[in-house]
């Protein structure tokens, strides 16, 4: 192959991953990634060496994260304060590090030398599956852009969420891929794969009209408030009053048995907070026979002893049950708090960059309002294997978030459609507050039934179904995925490894 192709090759690997982008939100065209993968699976299989296969891997990635997570750097500059060419710095780094993932992907298909079409195409679905998953794990992980995300809701694929979850989903997905691409190269026009090929899309039409989970009890009557304050404003001492005055007056004007702040909707510590502002609105609360979670941050006596200086992220509950918090778990790094101190203490001296303490794993789901609502805040609902640590307990998902970081680009969208994934691995209703958008209601088949508009000061008034029951995701989290991929790259390495012993 000249360097000439192999140019091009890189050059379209680099184009089709950033078009891969108009698969997940806010566009929502669900078969864009599926041809855009078919390609990058018909140049990895004509790829001469497994670092040519890397590198067109790493081209493909550098595309799609390119363009996909370009509200890092506005949520870095623009409201981190980050100089400009140190946050483009910090960008490129981030996205030469997520296009590692395809980059081994691709080596490893090539480099094990796969004979058969049907076990390559397996291999493919397998590797491009355990690499989303390894990027969610790996330095306490980074899964946005995971390509199963971009089924949900529409796709038939989105029918294997309640039972191999969003890294399942990538895994079928690409399998999808490669049959294509087997089926556009002339040796392999083969029947068998264009069945197999409509066989794993109606199998996904099918699973979507199972009913994993059922309606619990009566519906709640729920009030989600965004109170639209600009994140320069944010935690400014002369906006404290606004701040406080606003959520009040949304608050007093709800008649829901369930009112939802968004994460740090009032940015004191707990004890700094009045108390009668806080007995305000549990007083409201236990007037709608209900309660109210606030978002505030938390100084607790432990002094972090799960590492931190004691401050929490945190959720509390007031009204007609019981008060009840929750300690946000999953913190982000660089953002919440600094990973390897004795190696990236000095960032907190140059970047205005936060340290909070993390909450414990084990927390249950709050009972309020007639339900068990398992709350998560912010990022860590990109985590499907810790939101059901609280299921099947919980009847109710809650994600509070807080994602005027990201201005008007396209990161609050996405945001929208990792919930709607949850809510379809879990087969329950997920309830978004958010500041500034998308604050969202969500049903427990990844459809919004009801949205606030973005940037208005406002409260979502709607009805929520408590849902029982587990889904085949809730019972078995990642391990049926991680299962059937290991097993498919045992066999696609049996013959490789009796080749081996061959030559010896």
């Amino acid at each position: 192959m000249s360097k000439n192709t192999i140019r091009t090759q890189l050059s379209i690997s680099f184009l089709i991953g950033a078009l891969t982008v108009l698969g997940f939100a806010p566009f929502y065209l669900f078969p864009i990634p599926l041809f855009t993968l078919a390609l990058l699976c018909h140049f990895w299989r004509r790829s001469a060496t497994p670092f040519n296969a890397a590198l067109l891997g790493f081209t493909f990635g550098m595309g799609m994260f390119s363009a996909g997570v370009t509200w890092i750097y506005v949520s870095l500059h623009d409201f981190g304060g980050m100089p400009m060419a140190a946050a483009v710095i910090a960008l490129i780094v981030l996205c030469a590090y997520l296009a590692l993932f395809p980059a081994a992907a691709g080596w490893i298909l090539k480099k094990l030398r796969i004979a058969s079409p049907s076990i390559w195409l397996l291999a493919s679905g397998a590797l491009w599956g355990l690499s989303d998953w390894l990027r969610s794990v790996l330095f306490t992980g980074f899964p946005w852009l995971t390509l199963g995300y971009s089924q949900a809701p529409q796709s038939p694929l989105a029918g294997f969420a309640p039972v191999i979850g969003v890294y399942g989903v990538s895994m079928i997905l690409a399998c999808s891929s490669a049959l294509i691409c087997l089926l556009f190269e002339r040796e392999f026009r083969q029947k068998k794969y264009l069945f197999t090929l409509l066989a794993i899309w109606v199998t996904g039409f099918g699973l979507q009209h199972i009913q994993w989970t059922k309606p619990q009890g009566e519906s709640v009557t729920v009030s989600l408030l965004q109170g639209n304050i600009s994140q320069d404003l944010k935690w400014r001492a002369d906006q404290l009053v606004n701040s406080l005055e606003r959520y009040a007056a949304l608050t007093l004007e709800s008649n829901s048995r369930l009112i939802v702040t968004p994460e740090i909707s009032i940015p004191l510590p707990r004890d700094k907070v009045p108390s009668n502002y806080l007995a305000q609105l549990a007083a409201h609360a236990r007037e709608n026979d209900g309660d109210i979670l606030v978002g505030m941050i938390e100084v607790a006596g432990d002094g972090g002893s799960s590492g931190g200086n004691g401050y929490y992220n945190s959720m509390f509950s007031f009204g007609a049950s019981p008060d009840q918090s929750y300690r946000k778990h999953h913190l982000v790094p660089f953002g919440e708090f600094i990973p390897l101190k004795f190696l990236f203490g000095w960032v907190t001296k140059v970047f205005p960059l936060s340290d909070f303490s993390r909450g414990g794993l084990d927390q249950q789901p709050m009972k309020i309002a007639g339900q068990r609502v398992a709350v998560n805040i912010c990022y860590e609902d990109v985590f499907g294997e810790e939101i059901i640590q609280q299921l099947p307990q919980a009847t109710l998902l809650a994600n509070v978030s807080n994602d005027a970081w990201f201005g008007r680009s396209i990161g609050p969208r996405q945001h929208l459609q990792i919930s709607q994934m949850r809510a379809l691995e879990t087969g329950r209703y997920m309830l978004r507050a958010t500041n500034t958008g998308v604050t969202a209601i969500i049903n427990e088949r990844g459809e919004v039934l009801q949205e606030a508009e973005v940037f208005t000061t406002t409260a979502l008034h709607g009805i929520a179904q408590g849902f029982t029951g587990a889904t085949p995701y809730v019972r078995f989290g990642n391990s049926l995925m991680l299962g059937l991929a290991g097993i498919i790259l045992l066999i696609a390495v049996l013959p490789v490894s009796r080749g081996r012993r061959k030559n010896l």
